[in-house]
């Protein structure tokens, strides 16, 4: 059920005059800061690497980067961008915290929920998408503790002051949600994004049209730019892995988020109770005759594997434990996991509510006879091994056993990855609601670019973009006959985030005059055509949005310095005065 919209008041007045508020201890950045000031000798310039993707990856990324890196030069700060293939950025940003700012998309999100590992200083020393920002706010974590004990109002309430908190804070500087544009044929398959396309479902709810020309009907054909699918197969591998369907109809979960719930997937029923002493239990039941792709029955014994894995993937081998960094917010819910018996599990939350419970069975369930043998050290060039790597995190699983209704049948890196009908999935005999298996292989081709792809789709060679495509390309589709375009609201923003265990991230105010330099309206306007909303927090659209933080033409909190993407370099360099530097006579900001 969704939130009402009732919200606690919350002071703009606090936000824009007291952002400092509860910080003197916030982040591991904020001691090395004032020391740097203490001990320096002689001022230098301010200087900032921002890092992301070349624009043959992430042509908007580049934009927002580039501007950024304008407007922290005319604010005085020596600024650079370094591009980095995908991989490589997320490695050095989720992996090894080894960036001052980069700009990304961050992955997509259903509940408020999210926030907890994204900020609560718990995570401030894992991988993954797990705090990478390195804040630590005692406060903050109180609040993120309490939206996930309560329900109704209270947790309407208890959300608005984590919003309130991360506003005060500024880990990252907000630009905007973007459309997800996909272009389809509907000659072939039609019934396109039931579900949104970036879910599994978009698949699996195709239907072949009555009207349909003679051809394959049995291969779906499609097309993308991110090739990263055809090198690695691994679920959990973080720096590998973006939103996209392909890898959900590998692997199944035990239940999935659909028609704006989680329901049960593998699981045929779960059963949630609240106990006094031990807060919320799920008992969940397998359906039966689940089985791998190699053959080997899937039972509760590999459910309890997978979350006691995901926990630690060295399972309890090593000096330390080595939590997956993907899936982390969600395995972290789970206090406890019992096996009853091959169909049953009853899983443990503590004190939480079954809404955010639920979240946790939505990770990717392992065949344990295949990823058991994955928990040794190892190390990969790129990576710092420093806290431990185990192989499970850096195995490119090429040839994977999973459960989900397609496998792996063939791949050429770079190139092209081809997965077959799985016969013996739940799916091929009917399954849960509307969805089935509507053909028997899924062919994905690479191509060099967005408006390559699109021109295979309206050439007839492939049946759909796999990923979204820039709104410019646009312009050389007719909607016409069987060309269709969807456009959907997706729930991945892109960012700029910034690293607080460096100086100057450190300090909060330097952290929100760098955050002025961002205009996001305008970003949305002339970097995405239009197709993007501006927004002031991750929550924006949702019922879970307080009004304070509705975007009103600019942002409420940190509003741009400047007008129309034009920055006002007086605006802009008071900013910086008021956080505490100085400028030398040429004009440069010193530290």
């Amino acid at each position: 059920m969704e939130p009402s919209d009732a919200t606690a008041p919350l002071s703009r007045r606090k936000l824009l005059g007291g952002v400092s508020v509860g910080l003197a201890t916030s982040s591991a950045g904020c001691l090395q800061y004032a020391r740097s000031l203490v001990n320096r000798d002689s001022p230098q310039q301010v200087s900032v690497t921002i890092k992301t993707v070349p624009a043959d990856d992430d042509e908007a990324a580049v934009q927002i980067a580039r501007t950024l890196q304008k407007h922290m030069t005319a604010s005085g700060i020596d600024a650079e961008i370094e591009l980095l293939e995908a991989s490589e950025l997320f490695r050095d940003v989720l992996l090894n915290q080894s960036f001052d700012v980069y700009v990304a998309q961050f992955p997509p999100h259903h509940d408020p929920d999210f926030l907890r590992s994204a900020l609560h200083s718990r995570f401030v020393t894992e991988q993954g998408w797990q705090n990478p920002f390195g804040v630590s706010d005692l406060g903050l974590d109180e609040r993120l503790a309490d939206q996930r004990t309560t329900t109704g109002n209270d947790r309407q309430r208890a959300v608005a002051s984590v919003v309130e908190s991360v506003a005060e804070i500024q880990p990252f500087a907000m630009a905007c949600f973007p459309k997800d544009i996909t272009v389809v044929r509907t000659d072939r398959f039609d019934n396109w994004g039931t579900d949104g396309l970036d879910a599994p479902f978009s698949y699996l709810a195709l239907e072949r049209p009555e009207d349909a020309p003679n051809g394959d009907p049995t291969t779906l054909r499609i097309v993308q730019t991110d090739d990263r699918i055809t090198k690695n197969l691994n679920p959990i591998a973080v720096e590998y892995r973006r939103p996209n369907p392909l890898t959900d109809v590998l692997y199944d979960p035990l239940a999935r988020r659909y028609d704006g719930d989680i329901r049960p997937w593998l699981a045929t029923d779960v059963t949630w109770r609240r106990l006094d002493d031990t807060g919320v239990t799920a008992t969940v039941e397998l359906r039966d005759g689940l089985s791998w792709h190699d053959g080997q029955a899937l039972t509760a014994a590999d459910v309890v594997f997978t979350y006691r894995f995901l926990d630690d993937t060295s399972l309890g081998t090593g000096n330390m434990s080595v939590p997956s960094p993907r899936f982390r917010d969600r395995t972290s819910l789970v206090e406890s996991i019992e096996r009853l018996d091959d169909r049953t599990v009853r899983f443990g939350f503590g004190d939480t509510v079954e809404a955010v419970a639920a979240r946790a069975l939505t990770v990717p369930v392992l065949p344990s006879h295949v990823w058991e043998e994955k928990t040794g050290n190892t190390n990969i060039a790129g990576i710092d091994i420093s806290e431990g790597v185990t192989q499970a995190l850096v195995w490119a699983n090429t040839e994977p056993v999973g459960s989900g209704p397609f496998r792996v049948e063939s791949r050429t890196p770079a190139e092209r990855l081809v997965l077959s009908r799985f016969d013996d999935h739940f799916l091929v005999g009917g399954g849960p609601d509307r969805f089935h298996v509507p053909f028997e292989r899924l062919v994905v081709r690479m191509a060099p670019s967005d408006a390559a792809a699109v021109s295979l789709v309206t050439d007839g060679a492939v049946d759909a973009t796999g990923d979204p495509v820039n709104p410019r390309v646009l312009d050389s589709v007719a909607e016409e006959g069987p060309i269709a375009v969807h456009v959907e609201d997706s729930r991945s923003f892109y960012h700029v985030g910034f690293n607080a265990r460096r100086e100057p991230f450190g300090n909060v105010r330097f952290r929100q005059a760098i955050a002025r330099l961002v205009d996001a309206e305008y970003v949305a306007e002339t970097v995405f055509d239009g197709y993007a909303r501006p927004a002031a927090t991750p929550l924006a659209g949702t019922s879970w949005e307080p009004p304070e933080f509705r975007w009103a033409e600019s942002d409420p909190v940190v509003p741009f310095a400047g007008t129309d993407g034009e920055l006002d370099v007086s605006t802009a360099r008071n900013a910086f005065r008021e956080a505490g530097y100085a400028y030398d006579d040429d004009g440069r900001l010193l530290k």
